[in-house]
This record gives C-alpha cells, structure tokens and sequence, in this order.
C-alpha cells in the first residue's frame, strides 16, 4: 500500500490526514461505526467487539470490549453505532435479541452499561437520535421498533409495523421526532416519535426486502432505500405522496447505502452477496459507477464516511475479516474504461448506435443531425454542464431503419400453425413440416427436416445376398440413402417394377468403365423424385420415393433367375481393333437384346471376370444402416444453433418430433428455457392452441405444469345470481338450470358464453347474432353485453 498518497483534509479546529490502508481483524466484521472527531473506529461482529485508532499510517487496537471467561450472547453483535455526540458511549444490536449500551468511560475492564431484552428476536439495527443524548432507536425481527431513554431502564415507546421484520431504522436529520423504517415486504414507513400508535406515511420501495435507508444529510426530504431487487431509489418526501425521483440499477442486492459527504449527488452502497466491491454513485448517472473501490476479497458488511464533514476518506469492514481505510484519489474510475459507444434495438426493428463524432467523421455517407434526431424525437443530445464531474464526451448517433419484410412475423404463426408436431408415424411428420418450410420459403428448415427423416427412419429389414445372386432393391447397399456413387464406385441402378408380375433384370457389365446398368426396355422416364438432392436409383416408368427405399414388399409370385457360370475360367481374349467404339460383344448383346414383356425372363451367361465385379458390388461395403445415437451429436448442435439465431420454433418442434432419440442428449434446463421462450412467442401472437399443445407434448416437469394453473371458474346462477358451490349445472339454491340459452331457452350442451356483467349467456352462435343487431341482454335484465 505504499504506492498510495496521502491526504491531508482540515476541518476546523481538527485536521484528517492517512492513506489507504487496512488491518487483520480476528473474526468477520458485521457492522462498523466511527467515533464523532473520526479518530478511533469501532468494529462489531458475531466474535469481534474492538475499538482501533486511525493513525496516519496505520490501524491501532485500542480496546478489546469482549472481556469476561465465557462471553455472553450480548457480545454477539449484528449492528453497532456511535453516538455523535456523546463520545463514550456506544450501542449494540445482539443477536439474541438483546440491545446493550456501552460506557466507555468506566474505569472497570466491562464496559457494559444497560440491557435491554425486550425484543424477542435478534435486533438488526440500533440508531442514536443525532442530538438528543438519551435517545435510542431500535428495529427487530420480530417486526418492533423500540425507544429507549437511556436514563430509564425499560424502552419508553413501541412502534409496530403491523408487517415482517425490520431491517432499517434511520433517524432524520433534518426533522427532530421523524424517523424511517424499512421493512423486508417492501415498504418503507414513517413515523413520529410522538405518535407511536400509527406511521405518519407508508409507501411499497421496492419489489423485495428493503436492507437499508438513509437520510440526505443537507437536503431536508431525500430518503435513499436500498434491497433485494439490486437497486438504489432516491425518495424525495417533501411530497404530499413519496415520489421516486432517481433510480441506480446495481448487480447485486444492497445491503448498506451511505450519502457522501459535501456531496450532493453521489452515495456509496455495498453488497449483500456475490459483490464485494464498494461503489460510490452520482444519481444522475445511474448506469456505471462514479467510482469503485476493489480491495475486498470477500463480501463488504460494513460502509461508513470517515467524518461527516469529509468526502475522501472512506472505513469498510468486511467478512473477508479486514478492516480498510479508502482513499477517494486511489478509487477506480469505470468511465475510464467504459467505451462510449451505445447500442439499442427499437420496438419495430430499427437499430440506433451512438458513438465518438471522431469514429463517424470517416463516413461520407452519413448525414449528422445536430441536436437530435427530428425523425426520432426520442433522441436527444444532452447539453453538457460544465458543474458535472463527468467526461464529457461528444457522440455521434444513427440510426439504421429495418425492412418492412424483415419486421413481419407472418412465416412464425403460418409456421405455428401447420406443423405437425404429434399424430402420425416420424417420417410423415418430417415430409409434412419439410413441405410446409419450403413453401414459406425457408430452405434450410425443410432440408433440415429431411435430413432427419433421413437420420432417424428405420429401414426395413435388409436380405443377405448370396455369393452369385443379385436379390431384389433390399440387397442394395443403402446405407441411410447415401448412394453408391458417393462411394466412388459410380454404379447406376433402373429398375422396373410392375404389380402382380415378376421383375427381370438384364444386366450388363461394361469392362472398361467398370458399370452396371439394369437396362429396362420400355423405360422413357428418367426424371427422379425424393429428396431434393441427387438421386441415385431410377425406376422406369414406376418411379419410387425415398419412403419406398426402406418400406419396399418382395413379390414371391416369381422366383429369381441364378446366373450360369461358363465351363472355362478364363475365356479367349478378343482381337483388338483400332479405337473401338465399344467392346464387340457388348455391341452384339445391344443389337440382339429382344424387348421383354409379360412374364418373360432372360438369362444371361456371364464371364468369370463380369461375375467376379457382379459378386463383389452386390455386397454391402458395410451396415447399410448406421444407429440412430450416431446422429446425436450434430442434431444436438443443429438445435443449439437454430436456438442460438433465435428460432426456438425450429429447435422445439424437433425435440418434440424426435422425442426419445435426442432428449437424453440436451440437459434440462435447456429444454426447459427453449420451451419456455417459444411458449411466450406462442401466447404473444395469441396462438393459445399452439401453446397448449407443445406444453401437453412436453416431457420438462416445469412445463406440463404451466396449463394446469388456473383453470377453475367460478360462475354464479343466471337466476339468483348467487355462486354456483357444486360442480353441476343446477344451482343448489333455486334448483334451476344455469346454462339455459338466453336466446333460445334450451340448455347449453356445447360451447357456452356468458357476460361477466350480468351472468346471462347461451350458445355462442345465437348470443353472437344477438349482440349483431342489439347491445342489451337478450335475458331482458337490461344490461349492456359486449362479445369481444
């Protein structure tokens, strides 16, 4: 801490000067308090009560306060304070409830004074009146608030909140029989000294406890309050009604806020949990700290101002079990590392960034528009004040308009609307919803569809080819669709297949370029359906689908020709001829090839080399169809990418579509918050059946829960209009029918639409035609019904 200045502050008759500093306390500190001529500080905690001296340079015990063999309870402090103008005395919160003053002035080693014992739960805080010298203020949780005259020896007046226990109490400054006590429901009341029977004021400060209060020490009405909701509000109460009139967004609860000294506009507040750094605030900057101290490792408990005549010395204590000294020069200053750009999104789209005239300057194309923006009035430039302490910084603004196209919502609710989530076998679902992205103009959506439907299917049941028969389509190396020519082996297959009739195949191995073609006579249709990529298998006439690759039935009506083999292992080689156009025998077979109709079949004698290359294809390279959990990994990625960009849409309707295959693969918690950001997109675009349905087809506790919440109605007779106890539809009381029509006089069996107002309905046709030509009850009660 040498690196440290020192500083050197008169007050008066008095002078302050040290540095930043700090000492080891024994135990954790919960709360601090500094004597009035700032030179000895006194620090309190469940097994610490010491009082330290403030040198320049560094910290001095002076007085150990826990004395005795087996301290008692009473030492066991939540809270501590100072009086400001009795300079020997002291008082404690216990947590047993007990609130004890302490004389420094005995001449014995116990410096205990008087006990109080009143509260029956721990007391977490206790406030001297700042001039009246017998006057002690007390706030417990057990939800009292007592006054003790320390010549009396029993408290002399009993506030109750009427509410939970209390957090704060903070005499006014200002005011001499006012106070303020803040509560842990929120609300934030005040009293007079003199009327403890009721509060003088009660207003609700925040959402969540509220751990502290303080009083401007200059102006007369301002009332800081501090809670669980991570913010300070500033409450000016000069106001018939307390009016908020400023607001810091912390990032974490506040569980101490202190005004500085000499200065109006700024405060410090520290945390109560997970921050352990100490901020000081200028009010009219709520958004980045005006300064920040950082020197505590473990959470601050314990804020006070070293004088309160004096804004730069700032005492802290902490559970990290330290006692600090801050200096306001070492303090860091965020803006300086707060980059001066914004950026914000409009309600419909248009992007606004706001940043340094001299990073814009560049753009030619860009047209300044001095003092605001006129086309958006709800930006405006602000003029600088040169009585800020801020840097001043000139910005810059644009504002980048979006597409009228690129603000509708139309593909979401269409997309809603027509997928299929549940109902019909897995690769239905895949080709419907597929269909329905391609039309809406959504490309990858529908391949992504396909390619699960691809992924996941299960093929049918694939036959072993025998060592010299080709089977039917089932002996094919599918391999999830993915084709022999991906393979590299460039094989074509065209296949015919007619219903009630056996299938033939004349094959024809082609030497040179090592193919296969199943040449079908009559075939003039070459064009091939499926999927949208490449397709490698073409059908003749009869064209197949994807579908019919895995779901394919053998016809038993005729057995399959086997291919003879030749008597001799190696046949004659050929003559060779000069650039033959194709080898001669192939050409002879094309000539003599007859046209195949009916039940007629042609065998085929093949060499022992075409025989060879037929075996050798005819057998799946490997499994022609890889497990469902192979996928898993990049479906995951795809579903975390699609909820990355933004389209929860996409990312829900395949985990519901996909159900058991991926579940496993996502944590909970993420489906949890993928459901619940699409069911808000669902209920915001009043798709209420959509939203249903994907909660009934969750598997997520959180989320099947959400429809079963508030769904009871409680309706009244439509004759004596009285609440309807049973479950029925005839009352208990007049034994008459409640859901008669009002219209037609007949009982409701189907849908059924009463007014709130007047508890008369009927069918929803016949009140809907109604209300089309009159305003008044069809019943005759006279009341003007409204169908929204």
């Amino acid at each position: 801490m040498e690196k440290m200045s020192r500083v050197t502050t008169a007050l008066g008759s008095s002078t302050i000067s040290g540095r930043t500093m700090f000492c080891h306390l024994d135990a954790p500190a919960n709360a601090i308090s500094v004597c009035r001529d700032a030179t000895q500080v006194v620090v309190a905690g469940r097994n610490i009560f010491k009082i330290y001296g403030l040198e320049e340079e560094q910290f001095v015990e002076k007085l150990n306060l826990r004395v005795g063999r087996k301290p008692s309870l009473n030492f066991s402090c939540a809270d501590v304070m100072w009086h400001q103008m009795e300079e020997n005395l002291l008082a404690t919160a216990a947590t047993n409830g007990a609130v004890v003053t302490w004389n420094l002035g005995k001449p014995s080693r116990n410096k205990q004074d008087q006990l109080f014992t009143e509260h029956k739960r721990t007391v977490n805080k206790v406030c001297f009146h700042p001039t009246e010298v017998y006057m002690l203020l007390s706030g417990s949780q057990d939800g009292y608030m007592k006054c003790f005259d320390l010549r009396k020896k029993e408290s002399v007046s009993t506030f109750s909140g009427q509410s939970e226990s209390v957090r704060d109490v903070q005499f006014s400054m200002k005011d001499y029989f006012t106070f303020a006590a803040s509560f842990e429901n929120g609300n934030v009341q005040l009293w007079d000294i003199r009327r403890p029977d009721r509060y003088e004021r009660m207003f609700t400060a925040h959402t969540g406890p509220v751990f502290c209060c303080d009083w401007h020490p200059d102006d007369r009405g301002w009332l800081a309050t501090g809670g669980r909701d991570k913010m300070v509000k500033v409450w000016d109460m000069t106001t018939n009604r307390a009016k908020e009139i400023y607001c810091v967004q912390t990032i974490a609860s506040v569980a101490r806020v202190k005004w500085r000294p000499e200065r109006k506009w700024h405060l410090a507040t520290c945390s109560m949990m997970v921050d352990h750094n100490i901020y000081v605030w200028d009010i009219r900057r709520p958004f980045i700290p005006f300064a920040t101290f950082e020197e505590h490792k473990d959470v601050t408990t314990g804020i006070v101002w070293r004088h309160q005549h004096d804004p730069y010395f700032l005492l802290s204590g902490s559970k990290d079990s330290t006692l600090y000294q801050h200096m306001f020069k070492d303090a860091s200053r965020p803006v300086d590392r707060a980059n001066p750009e914004g950026l914000c999104f409009g309600l419909f789209g248009d992007l606004a960034f706001a940043a340094k005239e001299s990073l814009i300057s560049g753009d030619a194309n860009r047209k300044p528009y001095p003092g605001g923006d006129r086309r958006y009035p709800i930006f405006f430039f602000k003029k600088p004040d040169l009585t800020e302490q801020f840097a001043h910084v000139s910005s810059a603004l644009s504002v980048f308009e979006s597409s009228l196209e690129s603000k509708r919502m139309d593909w979401f609710v269409k997309t809603a609307r027509l997928y299929l989530l549940s109902g019909k076998p897995f690769a239905e679902l895949c080709d419907h919803n597929a269909k329905v992205a391609k039309e809406l103009n959504r490309p990858q959506v529908s391949t992504t569809w396909t390619m699960l439907r691809i992924m996941f299917s299960d093929p049918a049941n694939l036959s072993t080819p025998g060592p010299n028969h080709i089977g039917k389509l089932g002996t094919l190396p599918l391999m999830n669709s993915f084709s022999m020519k991906e393979m590299g082996m460039g094989t074509e297959s065209r296949l015919d297949r007619s219903k009630g009739e056996s299938r033939q195949d004349n094959i024809h191995l082609d030497l040179g370029n090592s193919l296969i073609n199943n040449i079908c006579p009559n075939a003039e249709n070459e064009e091939t359906e499926g999927s949208e990529g490449q397709a490698e298998y073409m059908f003749g006439d009869a064209e197949l689908d994807d579908d019919d690759l895995y779901s394919m039935e053998h016809d038993n009506q005729a057995e399959e020709q086997e291919y003879t083999l030749p008597q001799e292992a190696f046949p004659l080689r050929h003559e060779i001829m000069d650039n033959p156009l194709a080898p001669e025998h192939l050409q002879q077979d094309k000539a003599d090839s007859p046209q195949a109709s009916g039940n007629e079949a042609e065998v085929m004698c093949l060499t022992p080399i075409e025989s060879f290359s037929l075996i050798s294809i005819s057998q799946p390279l490997f499994s022609p169809h890889l497990p469902a959990p192979f996928f898993c990994p990049v479906v995951r990625e795809m579903l975390s990418h699609y909820a990355e960009q933004g389209d929860v849409q996409m990312a829900v309707s395949v985990l519901i579509v996909l159900g058991d295959r991926i579940r496993k693969e996502i944590d909970d918690l993420t489906q949890e918050h993928w459901y619940m950001s699409y069911i808000d997109l669902l209920q915001r675009f009043e798709l209420w059946n959509v939203s249903n349905e994907v909660i009934k087809l969750s598997t997520c506790s959180a989320i099947t829960c959400l429809n079963q919440t508030s769904t009871t109605l409680h309706v009244n007779c439509s004759n004596c209009k009285r609440p309807m106890s049973n479950r029925g539809w005839i009352c208990d009381r007049c034994h008459q029918c409640a859901s008669v029509c009002a219209v037609c006089h007949h009982v409701v069996k189907g849908l059924f639409v009463w007014c709130q107002g007047c508890s008369h309905g009927g069918h929803l046709e016949h009140v809907k035609n109604w209300l089309k030509s009159s305003s008044h009850c069809p019943a005759g009660c006279g009341h003007l019904c409204e169908y929204t």
